[in-house]
């Protein structure tokens, strides 16, 4: 692994941390995700720490909260006893998997309040209808969505890659 990297490297892996900190995650565990995906062999703790200058510690927790989104994972180097890591490669699953996390960690812990919810207001006097009918379509939302992300989550890549691509051709079609 090289300890310094080009222009070009530079900028994607502060972008990719800037825009991590958009989505709720930290910039030092988004800025080693990117230099992770795009470093072609699995790379040591300490390389990382090198590369990017950031803490020794900093660079421990961060993988450790990778691996827990599954984004990352620990590799075996022949010859080296220290733990080395890798990004998944292929960027349709690593989507999927972030989703499927996001998915775990957020929309299905809001269909289980969202469900308590509307059993409740149904029993409560003083929940108006108003308030249980937004309800039910925010849940009734949340049910479609996680269902049809259950059904395409299934297809094979190729299969992902041309329905993403079909855009404005899809909607034509549906009318």
């Amino acid at each position: 692994m090289k300890e310094k990297l080009s222009p070009v490297e530079q900028r994607f892996v502060l972008h990719w941390g800037e825009m991590g900190t958009r989505w709720g995650i930290n910039r030092t565990v988004a800025q080693i995700h990117a230099l992770l995906y795009i470093t072609p062999k699995p790379i040591n703790a300490d390389e990382i720490v090198a590369v990017l200058g950031v803490a020794r510690s900093n660079v421990s927790t961060s993988l450790k909260e990778l691996q827990g989104w599954g984004i990352v994972k620990l590799v075996h180097v022949m010859g080296d006893k220290r733990d080395h890591f890798q990004s998944i490669k292929d960027v349709w699953e690593m989507f999927r998997v972030v989703l499927d996390e996001r998915k775990k960690r957020e929309i299905d812990p809001m269909l289980t309040v969202l469900r308590d919810c509307i059993i409740e207001a149904e029993k409560d006097k003083e929940t108006d209808a108003y308030t249980e009918q937004k309800l039910r379509e925010l849940g009734d939302f949340f049910e479609v969505t996680t269902d049809w992300y259950g059904q395409i989550r299934q297809w094979p890549t190729g299969a992902l890659t041309k329905f993403v691509k079909l855009g404005g051709k899809m909607r034509k079609f549906l009318g």
